[in-house]
């Protein structure tokens, strides 16, 4: 489904009126990391946030001391995008895709209000194509509208190739977002943790899992009739049998053991986005969480 520009204008809309709402605050980086650096160490002044203390320099000289922070407002932030044919999916009144879509946008718009580039290397199934980075919020707009305007490719996307071109492309340091439902076919898996690892060497890594809640668990409403969007297989279930429902739960959550371990073992960071969740909120959150944290590093 092709997106009007007056459906991608409310979209940013909405993006940029919940963020600027749920995030308060100076610009200082989308993520800690590469975006605020350690600055220098200066005497502790009334006001100052206690949370900055220097104690190594303040134990060393007997005197209150804070650490500034620099916030480095030339990165390049690359999304990796995978609108494969498995995004076509949804059950609470929104694809996966879209949800996707709704993820590029967010995350594009926090990067490109700090002045930075912003690239992408998108796969709609079939080879990725990459977006040349350009910067600030025009940047972030231009790159929504041709991600969501891509012709569709055929069969699955291949999730470790689109990392990896990312990576290639992704050559000054900075942040990379990595935007899947991270589901392949598990005869024929790739070995995307680790371009993930390769990934993380330069670039500070962020994984968002889409998902919908029907892959986590099904509900109990008789005889479904499910099939893959990217194999066209059919097959029929019986939902109603309890036993069924529990070992798809199991199944589920297993799978999800899987994706999680590998996005640790590439050493990067986990979002999970669910269609029948507020995700803007769960991004404000997410990154509202990781500054926090950061303050006391």
């Amino acid at each position: 489904m092709e997106h009007d520009l007056r459906a991608l204008d409310r979209l940013q809309l909405n993006v940029t009126r919940r963020l600027d709402g749920l995030l308060h605050g100076d610009y200082l980086g989308l993520l800690p990391g590469p975006g605020t650096e350690a600055g220098e160490a200066r005497e502790y002044r009334a006001g100052d946030d206690v949370r900055r203390m220097d104690w190594p320099v303040t134990a060393r000289t007997t005197v209150p001391h804070v650490r500034t922070t620099i916030a480095d407002r030339e990165l390049e932030t690359w999304l990796a995008v995978d609108l494969s044919p498995s995004l076509d999916f949804g059950t609470v009144g929104m694809l996966k895709r879209e949800l996707a879509e709704g993820a590029v946008a967010a995350f594009a718009y926090l990067a490109g209000r700090g002045g930075n580039r912003i690239g992408a290397v998108v796969t709609e199934g079939g080879p990725a194509k990459a977006i040349p980075p350009r910067p600030g919020r025009g940047g972030a707009r231009s790159l929504l509208r041709t991600v969501t305007t891509l012709p569709r490719g055929e069969g699955a996307g291949d999730l470790a190739e689109l990392i990896d071109k990312t990576r290639r492309h992704a050559r000054r340091r900075g942040l990379a977002i990595v935007i899947s439902d991270f589901l392949e076919d598990e005869d024929d898996p790739s070995d995307w943790p680790r371009e993930l690892r390769r990934l993380a060497v330069r670039q500070q890594v962020l994984c968002v899992e889409i998902l919908d809640p029907a892959e986590l668990a099904l509900p109990d409403v008789g005889v479904l009739d499910l099939m893959d969007p990217e194999t066209g297989a059919t097959v029929e279930v019986q939902t109603g049998n309890a036993r069924f429902r529990a070992r798809y739960a199991e199944a589920a959550a297993e799978q999800r053991r899987r994706i999680a371990a590998g996005i640790r073992s590439g050493g990067a960071s986990h979002l999970r986005l669910s269609t029948g969740s507020d995700w803007l909120r769960d991004i404000a959150a997410f990154i509202a969480q990781r500054r926090h944290l950061a303050a006391y590093r």
